[in-house]
């Protein structure tokens, strides 16, 4: 089955990502449109043996006959031409934070919910933060119970887009920081967004919600601290958690192992470096906390800006395909 694909943003980190994971996965593209901002209108990009010509981002210039449209401009955008794509036909994935707590909208990891996969509207891509931890917090919850969650994050420059990287370079030349508050290089930056009424920051409550209602645990216990690192790419995530059941170590990590997008390393520990490019979601330091009952501490790392961002929103594209030919 051949369908027609947008990506809005096509000319961003995250835009540029999913164009090189669609042709990775052969992803079965009839046409194929390319938007963004009027800055970028007319730049030519190469996608597989063809090239095409960006198009501005209009409401006048969207295509009718869309049938999957891949968000990656930023919420302000998601919001002012998101239903614009759905009201012509097509099926919006949205990588901003624009639709994620809306109540009708499904917040999507494929290998943790991908039963909540509408076949129309809107669906939207979590933080990349969130899609980091999600595939083994879901076999945790599903076998032992989630009564609790920390999460401490060592969140790449990347994060922030070219302007985060630009930072970490700029700084390494001795220049100040355009995109973040501080220095980034030699450094650590302890917050990540804007700070809210709670002292959390946006951030950290996207993380603390979005776990929430992709596990389906309204009622979880979670905390979050986000941390900007001088990384280029890979967020790590530090996580405890307290578990309802007991649980035998060697039987968790092996049925850890077996998790669906999850790759357990316990002895290779994960790195950012090592994850970067890759697709999954790798685990490491996994052992007990014995401060609680039943505690378990693990780093989770992944690469931010390919499963973090393009690779799940991609993966609810074959998800719908797999829907639609079943």
């Amino acid at each position: 089955m051949s369908v027609n694909v947008a990506v809005v943003g096509a000319t961003g980190l995250v835009g540029q990502t999913m164009l090189k994971v669609l042709n990775e996965r052969n992803f079965p593209i009839n046409k194929l449109y390319l938007y963004a901002s009027k800055r970028s209108k007319g730049k030519k990009i190469k996608y597989q043996d063809k090239e095409y010509t960006v198009i501005e981002l209009t409401k006048e210039n969207i295509a009718n006959d869309i049938d999957i449209a891949l968000f990656s401009a930023g919420a302000s955008t998601s919001n002012e031409f998101a239903q614009e794509f759905v009201n012509k036909g097509a099926i919006v994935i949205d990588n901003s934070s624009c639709f994620r707590m809306d109540d009708d909208k499904a917040l999507v990891v494929p290998e943790v919910n991908s039963e909540t996969i509408p076949d129309k509207g809107i669906i939207a891509n979590p933080n990349c933060s969130t899609i980091t931890v999600m595939p083994a917090l879901k076999y945790l919850s599903d076998k032992y119970g989630l009564e609790r969650v920390v999460y401490s994050t060592y969140q790449s420059v990347s994060g922030a887009g070219m302007g985060g990287l630009n930072d970490l370079d700029n700084n390494l030349k001795g220049e100040k920081s355009q995109k973040f508050d501080d220095q980034i290089a030699f450094n650590l930056i302890p917050y990540i967004d804007k700070f809210q009424d709670s002292g959390y920051t946006k951030e950290e409550e996207k993380m603390i919600n979005e776990s929430r209602k992709i596990l389906g645990l309204k009622d979880l216990r979670v905390t979050a601290t986000c941390v900007r690192v001088p990384v280029r790419y890979s967020h790590g995530v530090s996580v405890n958690v307290e578990l309802k059941k007991d649980f035998d170590l060697k039987d968790l990590i092996e049925g850890l192992s077996k998790a669906k997008g999850v790759v357990v390393s316990n002895e290779i520990h994960p790195t950012p470096l090592k994850v970067e490019g890759k697709d999954e979601t790798y685990v490491g330091r996994i052992r007990r906390d014995n401060s609680v009952k039943y505690g378990l501490n693990l780093w989770i790392v992944a690469d931010n800006i390919r499963k973090g961002a393009a690779t799940n929103a991609v993966e609810i594209a074959q998800e719908i395909l797999k829907k639609r030919e079943e």
